[in-house]
């Protein structure tokens, strides 16, 4: 059974695999073929699109916007007022192998997760990937199809492969001149 945190106005789309143990609170949509996994927890609000698989553990603040067909990996925590961009892919293991040295196949036990945090307000551009153990900053921006590689500071803005900064935004999206600037923005009063 999928426990519903106040069941008002949750949509579960009937083509949506949603797990035993998953926690879905009110007014989150959950479109088609998205598969959310027991133990993931997706907070209010929340939008997520077709194909959007949510991995075991993963913590989904409120008012989260997921596109379609983005991976959200064990170990990654996204908090309030994040977007994701379609296609994202967010990795958990720096050192990705099938089989053992010895060609047997990797098990649960043969690997480590790595955590990742993407910070409130943060978006990350379509086709972008992000690699696990690293922090998107608060109200940064991640430019389309960017391979985030390192920490990302509050208000960046990064594009690139690697993701390079090349400039800042503030909390509405506009660019900036200046990390003042951007911290500073009418907006955010």
């Amino acid at each position: 059974m999928v426990t519903v945190n106040n069941e008002s106005d949750i949509y579960i789309h009937p083509t949506a695999l949603v797990e035993t143990g998953a926690i879905i609170s009110a007014r989150t949509k959950i479109w088609h073929l998205c598969h959310i996994r027991r133990d993931a927890q997706i907070g209010e609000e929340c939008v997520l699109g077709r194909g959007v698989f949510v991995d075991s553990g993963v913590q989904i603040g409120s008012r989260v916007k997921i596109q379609n067909y983005v991976s959200v990996f064990h170990g990654v925590t996204i908090e309030d007022g994040v977007f994701v961009g379609p296609h994202v892919c967010f990795t958990n293991d720096l050192m990705p192998r099938a089989v053992n040295p010895d060609m047997s196949l990797k098990s649960l036990d043969d690997w480590t997760v790595s955590e990742t945090r993407v910070q409130q307000g943060a978006a990350i551009g379509a086709n972008s990937t992000i690699r696990c153990g690293i922090t998107i900053g608060r109200w940064a921006m991640i430019g389309a199809g960017s391979v985030v590689t390192r920490d990302v500071p509050d208000y960046a803005l990064v594009v690139g492969n690697p993701a390079r900064l090349i400039g800042y935004v503030c909390a509405c999206g506009n660019r900036q001149t200046t990390l003042e600037a951007a911290r500073d923005c009418e907006c955010q009063k």
